[in-house]
């Protein structure tokens, strides 16, 4: 091999023009043709050499690595080489200064939220005030109407001899009827053993004159028409039920006799849902 091929080779392996210098076991009488070559070979040197004089030397700029004769490379880009755009348009004042600790600038930051979630439960507490309010009022109402209604006063004045009257006691009605003596006659002279619900006159009244009786139909809670009947005291119109003036079943469906409520006499007044001291 001749000395310019030799620095040829030197020449392609090493990546970039140089001088060739010939080997001591050349004979001097066989000088070598050396000529100074510029070529620019297009190998991964000179791609190092531009890109080491475009990238702007950093703290956190890597080197160029080169390994083995096939000469690779890798290049780290400068965390310098990237630009951010600007957001200081859409920042908050107290923000725009990025050196300042979130935490220094919180109050400002969260106060809307903070004024959201305060009015939200504060809203929510007064609601729930207000319901437990109500709810006690109502109860408390609905307690005083019962013991309102837990007795009536009845004037036996109001009420002529042979008529019924019907008053509400507790959102039921109560037939108050004034007795003539034909009809305490002849509830006293019914034969008990006869009856489905067998009770005598003395034990549903207290005074012969006058019947307190609930107006409620023993059968399916219909309301009788007082003074009706096949016998002249109670008639139930729903299913045909008869009461006689006593209050008591004598013929239809009902199973048993018409209630009687407490009741006690107070000189003229009849005292409906108070119970007789003994």
């Amino acid at each position: 091999m001749s000395l310019t091929r030799q620095a040829a080779s030197v020449k392609t392996v090493v990546g970039r023009s140089t001088r060739a210098i010939a080997p001591l076991s050349v004979s001097p009488s066989h000088p070598a043709n050396v000529v100074d070559s510029k070529i620019d070979y297009k190998t991964v040197d000179s791609i190092q050499k531009s890109a080491e004089q475009a990238t702007k030397h950093g703290l956190f700029v890597s080197g160029l690595q080169v390994k083995g004769v096939n000469v690779t490379s890798r290049r780290l880009a400068s965390t310098y080489d990237v630009s951010y755009p600007n957001f200081d348009e859409y920042r908050r004042k107290s923000t725009l200064d990025t050196k300042v600790a979130s935490r220094d600038t919180e109050p400002e930051r969260l106060g809307i939220q903070r004024a959201i979630k305060g009015v939200a439960f504060g809203s929510f507490g007064l609601w729930g005030a207000k319901e437990g309010v109500q709810t006690l009022l109502y109860a408390k109402s609905m307690s005083m109407a019962t013991r309102a209604l837990a007795a009536i006063e009845i004037s036996m004045n109001d009420i002529p001899e042979g008529t019924t009257k019907t008053y509400e006691w507790r959102t039921r009605p109560v037939f108050v009827r004034h007795r003539t003596k034909a009809e305490i006659a002849r509830e006293k002279a019914v034969n008990v053993a006869e009856l489905r619900d067998p009770e005598t006159d003395e034990v549903r009244v207290k005074r012969d004159e006058w019947s307190v009786v609930i107006g409620v139909c023993t059968h399916l809670g219909c309301a009788p028409i007082a003074g009706a009947g096949d016998f002249l005291g109670y008639y139930c119109p729903c299913h045909g039920s008869h009461y006689d003036a006593s209050g008591r079943i004598r013929k239809g469906p009902a199973p048993r006799n018409l209630d009687v409520p407490p009741y006690v006499f107070k000189g003229d007044t009849i005292v409906v849902g108070e119970e007789e001291k003994k």
